[in-house]
């Protein structure tokens, strides 16, 4: 009986996994259609004249958004990780009068809504000159990463022993030493974490960029796809083709930092 109902989660896992990974196939079947097969009733379930006319296109146009991306990207975990992990460890260790008002503060933060946060980014870029600037894209990815970070790092240092930083203490290392030396190290799994989902957020927004830097001359990804999207003209193989290459990072980073995502979402979750 056991190993029939064991059979059956099996199956049924199976046939989730298949519903939720078919868009994926059908991107990459789509990048691979030639453009008059596109509208064809029934479709292709396989390509089996395939063109690789999309990702020639993506060479040849989409480069300079990938790097522009990449730009972002790290540098918002950059900025991320700057803010948020000396943020928690001082939410989490040195306990200061009012952290726990912060910290709900933080998760208010996270439920605005991203239009409005990009509405209000927009009138003070325009007033400082930051519009359709990297510089402008990275604080306005940070705002929705740091948050999440802070509450990350917030419930994983909160587990690390206090009779570490009070024998750093006795030893003689202040708040930051300590902070730097025994804290940051131990926190790993936290960090990789923390900078896998802000990536991933920075690599994948659309509406910061398009409301702040919709006219700049350096773009990210998610408006490099969205050129080939006209009144008159869908390019669909080139627009997959597109997505396809920009999910290739962000597939590669879940893959290789997999456990330590696991190991840093579950933290704090139990304790001694």
């Amino acid at each position: 009986m056991t190993q029939k109902r064991s059979w059956w989660k099996t199956a049924v896992g199976l046939i989730l996994t298949a519903i939720m990974l078919f868009p994926i196939y059908w991107m990459i079947n789509v990048s691979l259609t030639q453009t008059q097969n596109m509208r064809k009733s029934p479709p292709d379930w396989f390509p089996f004249n395939p063109t690789f006319d999309g990702y020639v296109a993506v060479v040849r146009d989409q480069l300079p958004y990938l790097g522009v991306s990449l730009l972002v990207g790290l540098g918002t975990v950059l900025l991320t990780l700057v803010l948020s992990a000396p943020a928690a460890y001082s939410l989490a260790k040195l306990r200061p009068r009012g952290g726990g008002k912060l910290s709900f503060i933080l998760l208010i933060a996270q439920m605005i809504p991203g239009i409005i946060m990009a509405m209000g980014f927009y009138a003070i870029y325009l007033n400082i000159g930051l519009l359709n600037s990297i510089g402008g894209l990275i604080i306005a990815d940070s705002t929705i990463a740091v948050p999440f970070g802070v509450l990350i790092f917030t419930a994983f240092m909160e587990g690390i022993p206090d009779e570490l930083t009070a024998a750093a203490r006795i030893d003689g290392a202040g708040a930051w030493r300590t902070f730097r030396s025994i804290i940051l190290p131990i926190s790993r799994n936290s960090i990789v974490t923390v900078s896998l989902f802000t990536f991933l957020w920075a690599w994948s927004d659309f509406i910061f960029a398009s409301t702040l830097d919709g006219g700049g001359d350096l773009q990210p990804i998610t408006l490099g796809i969205y050129k080939y999207i006209g009144n008159n003209n869908q390019e669909w193989n080139s627009i997959m083709a597109t997505a396809v290459v920009a999910s290739i990072p962000a597939a590669i980073l879940l893959v290789v930092a997999q456990r330590y995502v696991a190991a840093g979402i579950t933290a704090g979750a139990v304790k001694d």
